[in-house]
């Protein structure tokens, strides 16, 4: 049962992401997150708030008029009150222009067990690939 919540802890990130349900994405992170973005930005990983994370994403995802994050092929490894999610992922971002921005590549998500569920407490987006302009 853990694996299969674990996923959907996982997939409910993508799928809140894409319906701009921001309320609700609080719900998949733990207090603190660390995202690693690294392989797409740059820079360094970098720790924050739920509260930090929509803010950016709003901003960020709200610059195209619709998104799909796929996840698939989901490998899960849990140990006690801890687990390990990988999933490939396939991400288009759609402006009303026509123009189309979709890259793929692999997630590593960390998860803690909560009182309810299970939080993300780390996500690393590995990218692949990428086609289009961003």
């Amino acid at each position: 049962m853990d694996r299969l919540d674990v996923i959907d802890t996982c997939n409910r990130m993508a799928w809140y992401a894409d319906r701009r349900r921001w309320d609700a994405l609080t719900d998949v992170f733990a207090d603190k997150v660390t995202l690693d973005y690294t392989s797409l930005n740059g820079g360094e990983p970098v720790t924050l708030t739920p509260a930090q994370i929509i803010k950016g994403w709003r901003a960020g995802l709200g610059a195209y008029d619709a998104t799909q994050h796929l996840l698939g092929s989901h490998l899960v490894a849990v140990d006690g009150d801890g687990a390990v999610c990988t999933a490939t992922f396939q991400a288009t971002h759609l402006k009303s222009d026509g123009s189309r921005w979709t890259l793929g590549g692999d997630y590593r998500f960390d998860l803690a067990r909560a009182a309810v569920g299970w939080r993300i407490t780390g996500v690393v987006m590995t990218t692949v690939w990428s086609d289009g302009e961003r």
